[in-house]
Formats: C-alpha cells, sequence, structure tokens
C-alpha cells in the first residue's frame, strides 16, 4: 500500500480509455429524450466559442473571397461567349 502511494497508484483500478466510436456501457449512460439533452448541452459547454470580432472577420473574408470569384467566373463567361460567338460561330 505505501509502495503504490509512492508511485501515484491509487487503490482503484484504473479505467481503460474508449477506442474511438465505443459507446459507454449502458448502466452508464442516461437514455431517452433528457439524456441527450444534458449530454448536448455538455458539449455545448465545451465549445469554444468565436468573439465578435472573429465573427466579423470571418464574415468579411468569405464575401471578398466570394466577390473574387464571382469576378472571375464572369469575366471567365464574357470571355467563353466571345470566342463561340465569333470564332465557333
Amino acid at each position: 500500500m505505501a509502495r503504490e502511494a509512492q508511485l501515484g497508484g491509487s487503490s482503484q483500478p484504473r479505467r481503460q480509455p474508449r477506442a474511438a466510436g465505443e459507446v459507454q456501457p449502458q448502466e452508464a449512460r442516461r437514455g431517452g429524450v433528457l439524456g441527450f439533452i444534458g449530454e448536448s448541452w455538455a458539449e455545448l459547454h465545451k465549445v469554444e466559442w468565436p468573439t465578435q470580432n472573429q465573427v466579423v472577420q470571418g464574415t468579411a473574408v468569405v464575401i471578398i473571397a466570394c466577390l473574387i470569384v464571382g469576378a472571375f467566373l464572369y469575366l471567365n463567361d464574357e470571355i467563353w461567349k466571345y470566342v463561340v460567338q465569333k470564332i465557333l460561330i
């Protein structure tokens, strides 16, 4: 017993980590809708939510990227329209 205390061990057996996708035993889980809501609420507390500044910056990046891609597609469409009308037809 003293040796376990020196090694940092405890008298309780250690639990083995579960593999990815493995579920808890039935007796350790709450079931039904209330269990689902409780687990969902617990997961929401673990989320690192973005700040308002991060949301604004992310939105600006998406809008700018959409404008750049839209302009590229528009110009590409106009060029190919000219090619098809003047050269192929």
